[in-house]
């Protein structure tokens, strides 16, 4: 059960933030102010009552699974976690809020869109975040693998002579 929870609210968050951040640049760049408010009415409520506790419930059950394994994924996912939340709740919500009391009265001024702009670029940095932990848990449930680094040969003393004797030769 609470791996099914995890897995259904690990897409509904960031499937959350995708909408609200894909909707909202493209009604601020080709609808009316009239839309810009109601998308934001909108993502006020339902959508954060849908997205907060998917986001709680993600964190939450991915604790839960996570409290007996080990290992720089695990701390990771924690670790990114952590800041989902801290840039969630006292920068997200409160921006959501703003813009959709700002919007609701028509007053789409400098200060709209400096919110906007810390809205979105918090929500992109989320949305990113959210997008490396699905990663990292696809990893540890197996169902995807690491990629291989290829490592670059470091060349040998004898062409770094070789490389040094020709740029002195050049030089004269």
């Amino acid at each position: 059960m609470p791996k099914r929870a995890h897995l259904i609210a690990g897409i509904l968050a960031p499937l959350c933030l995708a909408t609200f951040f894909l909707s909202t640049v493209l009604t601020e760049l080709f609808g009316s102010h009239t839309a810009v408010a109601q998308l934001k009415s909108l993502i006020v409520s339902p959508g954060l009552w849908i997205m907060i506790p998917a986001m709680a419930a993600a964190g939450g059950s991915g604790m839960f699974l996570g409290k007996s394994r080990k290992g720089r994924l695990v701390d990771g996912k924690k670790m990114r976690m952590a800041f989902i939340a801290a840039n969630g709740l006292p920068v997200l919500v409160p921006c959501a809020i703003a813009l959709n009391r700002w919007a609701a009265a028509g007053s789409f001024d400098t200060t709209f869109y400096v919110v906007q702009v810390v809205e979105l670029l918090a929500g992109a940095t989320n949305f990113v975040l959210m997008g490396l932990n699905v990663r990292d848990g696809l990893r540890m449930a197996g169902r995807l693998r690491a990629r291989r680094r290829l490592h670059r040969a470091r060349p040998s003393d004898e062409h770094a002579r070789a490389a040094s004797s020709l740029e002195q030769a050049l030089e004269v």
